[in-house]
């Protein structure tokens, strides 16, 4: 055994040491505190016997289960089960009710108005806005104007079989001409149509074009927008005599709409949230003021 004199030990400290010099800097080989090697010690024993109580360990396709067979997943699920449990006879009372009693029972109402509010957070805000305010192509659910009707039975349809969802039978379906591309209409009539539109609604527009216009709305556009422009919602057709506008209310945006019109698309949701959320949905989106 190498005797003490042959090893490095510092002069000043009397601690031997690494033997590692870096720049005139030799690095002492002091001995750990005892205390902390108890507690290193005694987390390695804490973390064997974690790993054979709890589920830990990946494997393949799982995991080891452990003794406990505990996992916060199934303590979420736990807890989840529980909340619809108690929420069961409320929600059961609401897919037995019609919208009229809905808003004639205070707890029934109060409870579909909340649960109807995370639900369009969750799944309609991304288009219609955290506060339902829409925006171009997403109609704002605030107002009184409604395409396809803005009762609660009108609305409960319109949410559970969407708008245009083909894989819904029952889906809100119109579509309005391509009158320029399918050349229904020459670009001047178009031109012309617009003028009117915007007369309709009460918009500067040249009053020459908007008398030939209205000839032109009165024999391709009145049977589903209305002889006025006040649109139809059991056809779909929107208001063009108001100030609230689907895509935009400019001159060009207008004449575009009526040359290559959009047609937006809405998910049917009934089947995919179920009769109880779809009415409590109905009650919070009528509930926000714009309802009929």
């Amino acid at each position: 055994m190498a005797d003490k004199a042959d090893k490095n030990v510092d002069a000043f400290t009397g601690i031997e040491t690494t033997g590692h010099n870096w720049d005139g800097i030799t690095e002492l080989n002091s001995p750990l505190p005892r205390w902390w090697l108890w507690t290193f010690y005694a987390t390695i024993i804490f973390s064997i016997g974690y790993m054979i109580y709890y589920p830990a360990v990946p494997l393949i396709e799982s995991a080891t289960r452990g003794v406990s067979g505990i996992t916060n997943r199934q303590i979420v699920a736990e807890e989840l089960a529980a909340v619809r449990a108690a929420k069961a006879p409320i929600v059961d009372k609401i897919v037995a009710s019609d919208f009229e009693t809905i808003a004639a029972d205070d707890e029934l109402f109060r409870f579909a108005v909340a649960g109807g509010n995370s639900l369009f957070k969750v799944h309609c805000s991304q288009c219609h806005g955290s506060g339902a305010q829409g925006s171009p192509g997403y109609p704002n659910l605030n107002d009184d104007v409604w395409i396809w009707g803005g009762d609660m039975d009108a609305i409960y349809t319109t949410i559970a079989h969407g708008i245009r969802d083909e894989a819904d039978d029952d889906t809100r379906w119109s579509e309005m001409p391509n009158f320029g591309t399918d050349e229904l209409l020459t670009g001047e009539e178009i031109a012309s149509v617009t003028q009117f539109v915007l007369q309709l609604s009460g918009r500067d527009h040249d009053a020459v074009q908007a008398t030939a216009g209205a000839v032109i709305f009165e024999e391709n556009c009145a049977s589903c927008h209305g002889d006025a422009g006040e649109g139809s919602a059991e056809d779909g057709a929107p208001n063009l005599a108001d100030a609230l506008w689907h895509y935009g209310d400019s001159e060009e945006i207008i004449r575009a709409q009526i040359a290559q019109p959009r047609h937006g698309v809405m998910p049917a949701w009934g089947e995919r949230l179920g009769e109880a959320n779809v009415k409590q949905l109905t009650v919070y989106v009528h509930s926000l003021g714009g309802g009929e």
